[in-house]
């Protein structure tokens, strides 16, 4: 019985998975020019929804992302091409509208320093865990090195007690 309701549920989830996604694009926002609305999805899955963060505006039913859309479309009927559509909204609310962020110098930055200070900080360990490593003994032991006379001196003194 559990065998035949694991399948169930497991067929269920790939059912639900291979549904296409609903969109939040409202009957009054697509536009009569197939070839336009066509590019204006595939410009609204591209763009951040300010207030969901997470979804992109094709999916999301914040007033704001209804606002995008309707400025993408406004954009796209004025001529606007779709990278000119892209850079009007990253000139006017920055590159988190993006959902998947430009190659640039602060992207670099951002993902390319976590992984850096981890490396730095493994360097830093492993010198110091080394250094400790060598330093203790003579930290235990409490010797000294000698200096050359005194070093003569010592082996001086071993040998006539050798001789004795």
């Amino acid at each position: 019985m559990m065998r035949v309701l694991r399948r169930l549920i497991l067929a269920l989830a790939m059912l639900a998975a291979a549904l296409p996604a609903a969109h939040a694009v409202a009957p009054d926002e697509v536009l009569d020019d197939p070839v336009l609305e066509h590019r204006a999805r595939e410009l609204s899955a591209e763009l951040r929804c300010m207030v969901c963060q997470n979804q992109s505006i094709d999916d999301s039913d914040a007033p704001l992302a209804k606002d995008l859309r309707i400025l993408v479309r406004e954009r796209l009927v004025a001529g606007d091409t779709n990278a000119e559509v892209v850079d009007f909204l990253v000139a006017r609310y920055g590159e988190f509208v993006l959902l998947k962020p430009r190659l640039s110098l602060q992207t670099v930055a951002l993902w390319g320093l976590a992984p850096l200070a981890l490396l730095i900080g493994i360097v830093v360990l492993f010198l110091g865990a080394r250094r400790r490593r060598g330093a203790a003994p003579v930290a235990a032991s409490g010797a000294t090195r000698l200096s050359g006379e005194e070093q003569a001196e010592l082996d001086r003194i071993l040998s006539r007690d050798k001789q004795a």
